[in-house]
């Protein structure tokens, strides 16, 4: 009777050392060409090609696919190479992974359209559009706020006080309060100074703070 060979069981065939590593080395193979490195604007961004592919029309669809008339240089480290704002390329990433548009505090809705134009995301294009005229709608249908400043100041003062007006300042009314005192043989009348300033996007929770020059129209008509 003949023996039968180890490597004839197929068991033990499955057993065999040399081909698990095979196995496992061509799973690894298969992992690693699901993802994809960018390299926008000097920043690194790691995902995978599912998520790139999410808009079949548009640039990242192509550089997935290895387009030959899209040109795709790769860094030393092997990442797509694309000259745009990484700050701006997060939230389109972010877009195409759970299809929600999601912005950090400081970041406009503005920033966002121009990424997705460049990268031709037709989907997050219209969804942008909607939100900055949404945003707009509400800004126009907002009342107008006004701060008012009551100044003190003399006659001779009120080349002064319209040389240091700026800032959005302007003047809403100026009354004679008579005259402080005597200056030779004339009279120095004094004024009321009315001023007032709009406020912007306080819906939004930007505050206004005043610069050099109000302040120092503040601190005159504390005087008062």
């Amino acid at each position: 009777m003949a023996e039968k060979s180890p490597d004839f069981d197929g068991a033990a065939g499955r057993r065999c050392p040399a081909a698990t590593s095979a196995e496992r080395m061509q799973a690894c193979a298969s992992d690693v060409s699901k993802w994809v490195r960018l390299n926008v604007g000097g920043t690194y961004f790691l995902t995978t090609r599912q998520t790139l592919c999410r808009d079949p029309k548009s640039f990242l669809y192509r550089l997935c696919q290895a387009d030959p008339d899209l040109d795709s240089d790769k860094d030393e480290t092997g990442a797509y190479l694309i000259d745009r704002d990484p700050t701006y390329f997060g939230p389109v990433l972010n877009y195409l992974r759970h299809g929600k548009l999601v912005l950090n505090r400081g970041l406009a809705e503005e920033g966002v359209l121009e990424e997705a134009e460049f990268y031709n995301i037709t989907s997050l294009i219209k969804l942008v559009k909607d939100k900055i005229r949404e945003r707009d709608c509400k800004t126009a249908q907002l009342p107008v706020k006004h701060v008012y400043r009551v100044l003190q100041c003399q006659e001779e003062e009120l080349t002064q006080m319209v040389s240091t007006m700026s800032d959005g300042w302007k003047f809403e009314q100026l009354v004679s309060i008579g005259s402080s005192y005597n200056y030779g043989n004339e009279d120095q009348a004094e004024f009321l100074c009315v001023v007032s300033k709009e406020l912007h996007n306080q819906s939004y929770g930007t505050n206004s703070e005043p610069s050099e020059k109000a302040k120092i129209l503040q601190e005159q008509g504390s005087r008062m």
